[in-house]
């Protein structure tokens, strides 16, 4: 675990970056969710996964929490602990999407824009995306030195 930890970037500007773009990423992911939760519900019950009593909680509170814990990466508020919600969002879209590309499923995974056209078809390509903002997830968890532009450190 030591060698583990020694291995991760101990780079204030790495840090930094890694929060901004995992943060950039989880509000434009949200916006059109948060404008059309109708919308977002529909991609929901395609995933074929969820009782449909939870769709339309899921189709709220999923896209409200993504904006508040990327603007909580972004502006520095307990960012420990922003990550750490971040990380369990995606470890949860990368078992989802991975469940229903197993099944063969087509489906749209919502993580964008809202498109019913069928454009945006999750593939292997989804997973591989997710597993790099994990990663950088990770390494946001894992910094231990002071953070730059924090408004709260956190751990």
């Amino acid at each position: 675990m030591q060698s583990l930890l020694k291995s991760i970037p101990q780079n204030s500007w790495v840090e930094l970056a890694s929060r901004w773009i995992l943060g950039l990423t989880f509000i434009y992911s949200s916006y059109s969710k948060i404008l059309s939760p109708a919308g977002f519900a529909k991609i929901i019950y395609g995933y074929g996964l969820f009782p449909a009593k939870l769709i339309n909680l899921i189709a709220i509170i999923v896209p409200s929490l993504e904006l508040l814990v990327a603007l909580a990466l972004i502006f520095g508020i307990y960012p420990r602990s922003a990550v750490l919600i971040v990380n369990v969002l995606l470890a949860a879209f990368i078992i989802l999407i991975s469940i229903n590309l197993i099944r063969g499923h087509e489906f749209n995974c919502g993580c964008f824009a809202l498109q019913n056209s069928g454009n945006q078809v999750s593939s292997p390509s989804t997973i591989i995306r997710d597993f790099i903002y994990l990663a950088l997830g990770i390494q946001v968890f894992l910094y231990k030195q002071p953070r730059r532009w924090c408004v709260r450190q956190s751990g």
